[in-house]
């Protein structure tokens, strides 16, 4: 049954690499008509490419979404489409969740439910979540791994790294190999879900003392490879919440639970939430929020951490030699000081906020063409200066920091920003900082043959 399911041989990389090539071929083609003065526009193919990655489930789409936060790895109208894609894939029938509740926990499955939603409650990029009950009253979410992810995955990472070594070939600014190499690594570990709720029980150990941010925990006798069993956490989607109204108040505790949520974990444990799109949490009824979907976490070396201290204090400042120093940090490597000005004006574009001790919104203009202008800029200035090697550290860190700024500029909520990192960051200390994720670490329990994502 679960061959059946999960066929991750030839044929069925085979098999997905035929749906996705027309789709990257022509992707690849407009690139290169791009640069070569043939325009088109943002409408022209959007459709298309929508329901093509929207309708592949996902591994693909998610590494176009990624780089549409990188300045000049895609042209910008496939960046600008892309960067609002998620993925509105049909879910799977019943016929699949008997099967796949049956090749995770035996023919038997039903015993543990009361109630079992035949329906989906929600689709994602990799798997389908349906409501449960379970048999000593508990409801609960379950979610299941569509079939023969890893086929999947394999045949889309194929298509992806041809689709940016002919990027390459058009235009350097930005050389991805290790992005590349890092995508491809957390796309594989997003598979597993036992390291998945293992990554729940890490987050819930980090934020036990936030009460404005639920985690739920996973029910580890329900849950497998390919079925992650959790507690069911009852909220309102933001963009519901939004258009229902929110007052100024409600707006501000919204705001401070998401960076809270999001950067307690990264500069008090060094770990980062790589995915915080809109469907990736949800608003309680208290205003606080529910934190959902933890298969992209990533966990970083403390001087990492360190290195994002110090760059603020360098743009802060104004010193280029500790910007510098703190790049090198991020494992950026053969950097001018022409290369480290250019980066500059990237940080700034994130720090912002950060180092404006008022309450103002997290772009003043509150539209998404300021920060586009910057890109280009940014974008301009690293061809003319030889072009970087991107980091694979820096991925996730700069997805995290563009995905939340959107999600601001949504609320169109003005906090002081400022104040708020500081209360989190006041005092850092890199070996304190190292005690407690490596205490976190071992409270979340990661399974021997699936170590924590570093």
């Amino acid at each position: 049954m679960a061959r059946d399911l999960d066929n991750s041989g030839m044929f069925g990389e085979l098999r997905r690499m035929v749906q996705t090539t027309g789709t990257v071929g022509g992707i690849a083609a407009r690139m290169a008509g791009h640069k070569m003065g043939i325009r088109t526009t943002g409408l022209t193919h959007a459709e298309d490419l929508k329901s093509v990655l929207g309708g592949l489930k996902g591994p693909l789409m998610k590494a176009a979404q990624l780089l549409a936060t990188i300045p000049g790895a895609l042209p910008e109208e496939y960046a600008e489409e892309l960067a609002q894609l998620q993925s509105n894939a049909p879910p799977m029938g019943w016929n699949f969740v008997r099967r796949r509740m049956t090749a995770e926990l035996g023919a038997g499955w039903e015993k543990n439910f009361r109630a079992f939603g035949k329906e989906a409650a929600a689709a994602a990029s990799l798997g389908q979540v349906h409501q449960a009950v379970l048999a000593d009253g508990r409801r609960v979410a379950c979610k299941l791994q569509y079939p023969d992810m890893n086929s999947a995955v394999e045949a889309d990472l194929k298509q992806f790294r041809m689709a940016i070594g002919v990027y390459h070939k058009l235009d350097n600014a930005i050389r991805q190999d290790d992005v590349v190499e890092e995508l491809a690594e957390r796309l594989r570990e997003e598979l597993d879900y036992r390291r998945e709720a293992a990554n729940m029980r890490l987050y819930h150990a980090i934020l036990r003392d936030c009460p404005d941010v639920t985690v739920p925990l996973p029910v580890d006798e329900l849950s497998t490879r390919r079925l992650l069993t959790m507690e069911w956490v009852a909220g309102q989607n933001l963009n519901a919440a939004i258009k229902a109204g929110l007052s100024d108040e409600q707006k501000k505790k919204i705001a401070r639970a998401l960076f809270r949520g999001w950067y307690v974990p990264l500069y008090q444990y060094g770990v980062v939430h790589g995915d915080p799109h809109m469907g990736n949490f949800t608003v309680r009824e208290d205003g606080g929020l529910n934190l959902l979907d933890f298969g992209a976490i990533r966990i970083f070396r403390p001087s990492f951490i360190k290195g994002n201290i110090d760059l603020y204090n360098a743009l802060r400042t104004k010193d280029e030699d500790l910007a510098a120093h703190a790049y090198e940090a991020w494992g950026f490597k053969d950097l001018s000081r022409e290369k480290v000005r250019v980066l500059n004006e990237w940080a700034s574009l994130l720090y912002a906020p950060l180092m404006d001790n008022r309450e103002r919104y997290i772009q003043e203009e509150n539209t998404p063409e300021h920060g586009r202008e910057v890109l280009s800029r940014v974008h301009e200035g690293l061809q003319k200066t030889g072009g970087v090697r991107l980091p694979r550290e820096f991925v996730l860190v700069d997805r995290s920091a563009i995905g939340l700024g959107s999600v601001f500029m949504r609320l169109k909520v003005k906090m002081n920003w400022s104040e708020l990192f500081h209360e989190i960051v006041e005092g850092f200390d890199e070996q304190a900082l190292t005690d407690r994720q490596n205490a976190a670490i071992k409270e979340a329990r990661f399974p021997p043959d699936a170590p924590p994502a570093t």
